[in-house]
């Protein structure tokens, strides 16, 4: 998924295009409304996040154009939090509004929040894929065979383990494994991630000690070899 990050300040921008790659998403950045309408006019992004005050138009100029051709999602970002700015760019058709200064990773949720509610076909993500040769999933049993051994598996571990070997060599980002493995996510710590990764990397070296089949990728996440 693309998002486009309209703002005229870089150091905001960039903030965000980092903390939206490190979720798995894919960015480009600008800093004038009339650059931001000629980018979506080709249609391949999927969200806007959008600055209330550009230096060549508002912002709000800027979705009032935008939703005469697309209903692509539109998150503001604004210095000001008064109630009538709200009412006035949710009444033009925003999803969302956000006032600066904000946590990076709260408007990440944000942006998954609405693409979860606006493209079901996102949500529901890439097909099933055969897990790689040295893996057994039994999905009904709830349980996995490294190397033709049954692993001895907590409900989390599982869980994990088997979201990697749906889409091998792929990157998740500790929030997507968050939400897809842990049910009430708020209450969690990323670091849980981490401490249930290690735990299973010494599960696997039990049985194959030569081997590492979940790669850690700094600043990134996890995935799983196809090899």
């Amino acid at each position: 998924m693309r998002i486009l990050i309209v703002d005229d300040e870089p150091a905001i921008s960039d903030t965000l295009a980092y903390a939206l790659q490190a979720d798995g998403f894919a960015s480009d950045c600008c800093t004038l409304g009339a650059e931001a309408l000629a980018r979506l006019a080709a249609g391949d992004h999927d969200l806007v996040v959008l600055d209330v005050g550009l230096p060549d138009m508002s912002g709000f100029d800027v979705c009032r154009v935008l939703r005469r051709r697309s209903d692509v999602p539109v998150i503001f970002l604004t210095a000001r939090s008064d109630e009538v700015d709200r009412i006035v760019g949710l009444e033009l058709g925003a999803d969302d509004y956000v006032a600066k200064p904000f946590s990076p990773r709260e408007v990440v949720s944000r942006v998954r929040a609405i693409l979860r509610r606006t493209r079901p076909e996102w949500l529901a993500g890439p097909p099933t894929i055969t897990a790689p040769a040295r893996f057994t999933v039994d999905g009904d049993g709830l349980r996995i065979a490294y190397h033709g051994v049954w692993l001895d598996l907590t409900r989390y571990e599982y869980l994990l383990l088997a979201l990697l070997l749906t889409r091998p060599g792929r990157i998740l980002s500790r929030g997507q494994i968050m939400e897809n493995v842990w049910q009430d996510c708020g209450e969690s710590l990323e670091r849980t991630v981490d401490t249930h990764i290690k735990t299973l990397r010494s599960k696997l070296r039990a049985i194959r000690a030569d081997e590492e089949p979940i790669r850690t990728h700094r600043g990134l996440g996890y995935s799983i070899t196809v090899r």
